[in-house]
């Protein structure tokens, strides 16, 4: 018997049968050997039997209760049975295996086409279950957080005021340079790619239209958070991922401290000061990086360039992009937050759960801004 994962054959060899097994035995394989290993019969008693096990590659409790399920079944029968070439990795797993229960199994499965399409549906069943599991702890932790920040509020002492200047440092200031050179860049190719369109129909111009609208509106406060929620979010699950490992969370409760007052205000309230001038400092580069490739491109000098930006935006085009960025940065600072108090004692999970928090904050920030220009379109803004 041969699969993907692990595999046997049987045959005899002088004055025995030799069993050789294969492969992986692991869980995955356990429901097709299972039902392959109790087909197996035809040796006399008397006769003997030594499984060997020189070919498997991996082995778990599975794998090793088969095989010695498969030992003992044979040696009921009357036939002499034996291990051979078990690997030092493999002899302690089979001896513990010897003196417990059997695992259990899972049933082995002729997929067909009804099945992976049932299997799909459960796969996208399960995922939903806990997307809205997910959904439900994110919702319960803002919620707590916010009773934390009103508590704070009314007594403004016991917030750590060192460790906010510290988190605004580090999620402003230190952001600045990327922040800077990616919206500068962005800017550039807008007005490129604007310019290149708009030529054919010889309206220039308008590129500087295309830059004031895109830029103050959408993708100067967008990218920003995007970047933000990369380097800063994945930042604060990393950070508090790796106290939970080390248990010093669990210390900060034994003294009497609110993790929530000491880890997470300080960064939520300074990602939420920081990011609107983190935003209006890429609408700024973003616009001289699209007005220069204007003046380099189309000939459009700095003056031209400012009375048309001037004429194409409105009192409200900095603000609309703007005042989305406190939401973004709430958010962020939360899911990042969130995660790392999810992490488990392992260093797997941080890595995991900073991925995961990178992935669901950019994800919020995208539905809060569709959100926002649904809102922004209703009020005619």
């Amino acid at each position: 018997m041969q699969s993907a994962e692990a595999g046997f054959d049987i045959h005899p060899e002088g004055d025995a049968f030799v069993l050789r097994a294969a492969g992986r035995w692991l869980v995955a394989s356990a429901g097709a050997l299972d039902a392959a290993l109790r087909r197996l019969s035809g040796i006399a008693p008397g006769r003997r039997l030594r499984i060997d096990l020189a070919g498997v590659e991996r082995l778990d409790t599975a794998g090793a209760w088969l095989l010695l399920r498969t030992s003992r079944a044979f040696a009921a029968h009357g036939v002499v049975t034996s291990f051979e070439n078990v690997a030092p990795d493999f002899a302690p797993l089979l001896d513990q295996v010897a003196k417990g229960e059997p695992p259990s199994l899972p049933p082995a499965r002729h997929e067909g086409l009804v099945e992976r399409l049932v299997d799909g549906i459960a796969a996208v069943g399960e995922r939903t279950v806990e997307a809205a599991l997910a959904g439900r702890d994110l919702v319960g932790f803002f919620g707590l957080v916010t009773v934390t920040l009103l508590r704070t509020l009314r007594r403004p002492a016991l917030l750590r005021w060192a460790s906010l200047v510290t988190q605004m440092d580090r999620t402003g200031v230190s952001a600045l340079p990327i922040v800077g050179l990616l919206s500068f860049l962005i800017g550039v190719v807008i007005a490129y790619q604007g310019a290149d369109q708009l030529r054919r129909f010889g309206a220039e111009i308008f590129t500087v239209n295309l830059l004031g609208i895109g830029i103050l509106r959408e993708l100067g406060v967008l990218l920003t958070a995007i970047i933000v929620a990369g380097r800063s979010g994945s930042a604060f699950t990393a950070e508090i991922g790796a106290m939970e490992v080390n248990e010093e969370i669990d210390a900060m409760r034994t003294l009497g401290l609110d993790p929530i007052e000491v880890l997470v205000l300080p960064r939520l309230i300074g990602l939420v000061l920081t990011l609107p001038l983190l935003a209006a400092y890429a609408d700024f580069m973003s616009l001289f990086g699209g007005g220069l490739m204007s003046w380099v491109a189309l000939g459009i000098p700095p003056p031209l360039f400012v009375r048309q930006l001037h004429e194409a935006i409105g009192e409200w085009t900095f603000w609309v992009g703007i005042l989305k960025a406190p939401f973004f940065a709430a958010t962020i600072a939360q899911v990042g937050c969130h995660a790392g108090f999810q992490v488990s004692r392992s260093a797997e999970s941080v890595g995991r759960l900073t991925t995961l928090s990178v992935v669901r904050s950019i994800f919020l920030v995208i539905i809060i801004d569709a959100a926002f220009s649904v809102f922004y379109s209703r009020v005619g803004i």
